[in-house]
Formats: C-alpha cells, structure tokens, sequence
C-alpha cells in the first residue's frame, strides 16, 4: 500500500497538492506510517502554508490531534521554536493544558528551553558534539529569526518569544524588566522575541507601561532606548479608544527624542512612530528623515508623507519624487506607492511614476505601474501585462487588486 497521497503533499510543502486534496475529500487528520499526524508533519517542516491549507479546510483539521509519543501539534511548535506556528495553533483554540511524556504543559516546555538554551538543549538531545550549524531564514510571517541544525535535529530561536507570548494565556504576567531582560540578551532587534516582548507589553494596561517605557528614552544601553521606543510606538498604534489618549504624548516625547537620537535601531522606531501618529506635528521631521543614513528610517518616513500627498502638499511630494532615486530598491518603491496617492489631476506625480518603469528593479517597476494604472495613465500597462497571470504567492498580489477592480481594463498587446 503506497503512502497517502495528502502526507505526500504534506511531506514534499506542496500546498496547491494539499489544498486540491482537501477540496477533493481527503481526510485533513490522515496519518503516515509512523502514526504521525498530517499537521504534526508541517509543523516540524515549520511549514505555515500547509498548516492554514489543514486549518480551512471544509473539514477542518483536529488542532489536538496527537502522534504516536503523544505530543500535540501545540507541543511540537513548541519544541520546534516555531512562534507564528504556535501563534496560530493558540488563536485556532488548541489546548493550552495538554502535556508531553514529561508532564509539561506548551508554556512549561518554553520554559525548559528558554533555560536551557536552543544549543545546550540540542547537544543534549543529539549527544553530538559537532558545531551546531546556524542559518538565517524567514518564517511563514515574513520574519527573520535563526535556525539552529545538530545531529539531525534541527529548531528555530523563538522559544523565548514562545515563552512571553504564552504566559498571558496562563495569566502570568512577569514585571517590564524581567520581560526587557530576556529581550536585551539578544542583540538583534529583528529576531523574534524582541516582536513578542514589545507586543505583549503594549497589550497590558497602557498607563503603567508607558511610564516605564517613557522612562528608557535617556538609558546609555540602545537597546534599552529602542525597548521603549517600540513599546510606546505599539501602545499609541494599537490603542482603539476614540479619544487617541497616547498620540500627543507621543509626538510631545518622540520629536525631541528622534533630534538627538544617533543609533538607527532606536530611530526606526522612532520614525515608524511619527509616520502613525495623527497629531500634525509629527510630520516636521519627516522629510528630513526620508534622507537619513538607515533605509528603513527613509521607508518609515515616506509612509508618514502619505496624507501630506493626498492632499497635494507640493513640499511632500516633492520631498517624495526625489526619493525615487534613492540607493536602496525598497525605498524607491515605496516613493512610488506614496506617489501614487497625490491627486489625479496633478501632472507631476504621474511623469515621475512614469520615469520609474525603466528602474533597474523589478519590484519598483511595478510599484510604479499599478498606480499608474490607477490614475488612467496607460504608460506602465505593458510592465504589468510582462508579468503575465499574477496569482496567489505572488509578490504582486496583494497590489494587483487596485487593477484587477479598477474600472479601466488592463487589455493584452496588440
């Protein structure tokens, strides 16, 4: 008897496979040989797609499923260090209170590896004493984090940020510092649990935590700076109360902040705050900061000339044109999407898109044509008809919607 078609699908990160599969009656819950679960298999291959293809199904996957030593698909997220996996095995309803062959609940095995340490924890289960190979990737969020390989064994580094993001759903509720330490013991602020520690900060009572976070804005230690900086910036952006309490006090802080500021890590933040606050004071520093040193500072400050442009500002949209021809290939995409937002019946803005589909770029090519598109203007239709069928997966997609329910038709050459 040959493998189950789904696991195949499965095994092999197919996910068009996986979902004509179910669409055609496969059963989400089938097992392989070794009686482990179809969405036990994704989970350890840190594979998001098939997980989502296995949780929409017309029959929807069993979350509690469990394997043959019986661990839950919770539990392997968990062990594996997969935080966007045990993000959506949580919000999907899996069972907080199932527990592995040791007796350890999802937040207690966090717990263990946080620590133990990804490396010592790996060494100890492989009995390997080879280098642990190490690697950049990206996780089905569009994430950076690390994957850690030893001995056949392979996790990722979330288990920390797993741990922070847990302990809420356990109503445990560690003090602002214990949170910013195991945050600050990772230089890279792009790495997972510096997303988890700031996000589940802003979720608490604001008040409280914002003067504790307000109060990093002098510390020596960057990283400190930048723990408040985030926090504050999630607080304000996140708050849905009519009133916006937070957006004033803010800007009041973030605009002596960002004029003194040196490091970028900080000044992200920094900018990302003040490109999404309402108050109009935010935007003073904007255009000087579409020309600082760190690209993602300039991304962050052209987004908050947004509204500025709409309106047809003539010094925000001439501050925005001229990033068109900035060095980094994001920026200069971004310039072209906030360009498009000026005023139809400006000339400008649309011979400035239209000096931008010869960029050596593709992405910025695009970027630049579908706005385009948008104002009626048919000088960017042959880039996007160069890119034949955009489906699904696509870096496009998402923005191909402004054409594809756009009342001009992107008609074929002739």
């Amino acid at each position: 008897m040959g493998e189950d078609p789904l696991i195949a699908a499965v095994r092999s990160g197919d996910v068009k496979a996986v979902k004509a599969l179910l669409a055609a009656g496969a059963d989400p819950d089938a097992v392989d040989e070794h009686g482990t679960p179809a969405l036990c298999l994704a989970v350890e291959a840190f594979d998001l797609p098939v997980i989502e293809e296995l949780r929409m199904a017309d029959r929807p996957v069993q979350l509690n499923c469990v394997d043959a030593d019986g661990r839950s698909p919770l539990l392997r997220a968990v062990d594996c260090g997969a935080c966007e996996i045990t993000s959506v095995l949580v919000s999907g309803g899996a069972d907080l209170r199932h527990r592995d062959a040791e007796g350890r609940t999802a937040l207690e095995l966090a717990r263990y590896w946080h620590l133990a340490g990804a490396e010592a924890e790996l060494r100890r289960r492989s009995g390997s004493s080879e280098p642990v190979v190490r690697r950049a990737t990206i996780d089905g969020w569009g994430n950076a984090c690390e994957e850690l390989s030893l001995g056949g064994l392979t996790v990722r580094n979330g288990h920390t940020a797993i741990l922070t993001e847990l302990e809420p759903e356990y109503g445990i509720t560690p003090p602002f510092e214990e949170l910013m330490g195991r945050a600050l013991a990772e230089p890279d602020v792009g790495q997972p649990v510096w997303a988890a520690t700031t996000m589940v900060l802003q979720g608490r009572p604001a008040p409280a935590v914002w003067a504790q976070a307000a109060a990093l804005c002098d510390r020596s230690d960057p990283l400190e700076r930048y723990c408040g900086a985030e926090a504050l910036r999630l607080i304000n952006l996140f708050d849905d109360s009519d009133e916006s309490p937070f957006d004033k006090p803010l800007v009041d802080l973030f605009l002596p902040w960002a004029a003194r500021e040196e490091d970028p890590r900080v000044m992200r933040a920094l900018a990302a705050g003040l490109a999404e606050a309402m108050d109009p004071r935010a935007e003073q520093p904007l255009p000087t900061l579409t020309r600082h040193h760190d690209p993602e500072v300039r991304h962050w400050a052209l987004s908050g000339l947004h509204f500025a442009v709409t309106k047809g500002d003539p010094k925000a949209l001439a501050t925005v044109m001229a990033c068109t021809q900035d060095a980094d290939v994001r920026v200069r995409a971004a310039a072209c999407r906030v360009i498009g937002a000026a005023p139809k019946g400006l000339s400008a803005p649309s011979d400035a898109l239209a000096a931008c589909l010869n960029d050596e770029d593709e992405g910025v090519r695009v970027a630049a044509a579908i706005p385009l598109f948008v104002r009626d203007d048919p000088r960017g239709d042959q880039v996007l008809r160069d890119l034949g069928r955009v489906e699904h997966g696509s870096p496009y997609f998402a923005a191909f919607h402004a054409v594809w329910y756009h009342s001009r038709t992107l008609n074929p050459a002739r």
